[in-house]
């Protein structure tokens, strides 16, 4: 019976393993959805992903909901929660990039002029994350006050709590148009790509993370490991420094 006890041993060294690693809740963006979902299932242990706008999760964070890592879509909500208490600023990391698209419905025919959206939508609506509040409804009006299109297309946007729910209404084709992430355009095959934004136009994308506890401080390797970059990098993300 001893001779077997090593092979029984081994056998169970990668169940040990797993068991010592710590469960994690995180809460993220929901442009990470898809790709986070992918870098959580080679984690040694159970992660529960919660997605949604980056500045819901952040007010939820701040509300003392318990959460062990938070990944936003936009440096401003992590600064916030630094400047609340909620997140320790040496906690912080740069860790994703993301760049903005015009896009429409797979099927249509459309081909506006970039420079003057509120003459090609006409009556319809711009899809895009709501201005003051979503990462990129922020950027994405960046973009539209840099060229001068601000005034003209305010009245004509369909604005969302998170930019999944923008991407949702141009694959629907309840809008003609919208203004998302790449990384969201290239996971939904019933929209394409019209424009690619110039990066000048609007602030840098950012994805900052954070862990808020022990916990969440194995998970935050996990997402900084070379595996974990190139699920991030396949998905259309820029890991962090390049």
């Amino acid at each position: 019976m001893k001779r077997f006890l090593p092979l029984i041993f081994a056998a169970l060294l990668p169940t040990l393993a797993q068991a010592e690693q710590p469960s994690v809740t995180v809460f993220a963006a929901a442009s990470l959805r898809g790709a986070l979902d992918e870098v959580a299932r080679g984690y040694d242990g159970d992660v529960a992903l919660s997605f949604g706008g980056s500045g819901t999760m952040a007010r939820q964070i701040d509300a003392g909901a318990p959460a062990d890592v938070v990944l936003l879509a936009a440096p401003v909500w992590m600064t916030w929660l630094r400047d609340r208490g909620a997140v320790q600023a040496d906690a912080v990391v740069d860790l994703l990039g993301n760049s903005l698209v015009l896009i429409a419905p797979a099927g249509s025919d459309v081909a506006p002029d970039p420079t003057d959206l509120a003459g090609a939508l006409g009556d319809a609506r711009l899809a895009m994350g709501q201005r003051d509040a979503v990462p990129a409804g922020i950027y994405a009006r960046e973009w539209l006050e840099v060229t001068g299109q601000w005034e003209a297309i305010a009245p004509h946007l369909a604005e969302t709590d998170n930019v999944r729910s923008a991407l949702a209404l141009v694959a629907r084709a309840e809008t003609p148009l919208g203004v998302v992430y790449r990384t969201d355009a290239l996971a939904e095959p019933q929209v394409r790509i019209l424009y690619d934004i110039p990066q000048e136009t609007h602030s840098p994308i950012t994805y900052p993370a954070a862990a808020l506890t022990d916990s969440g401080a194995a998970f935050m390797a996990h997402l900084q490991s070379h595996d974990a970059r190139a699920v991030f990098a396949r998905h259309g993300f820029k890991p962090l420094p390049e």
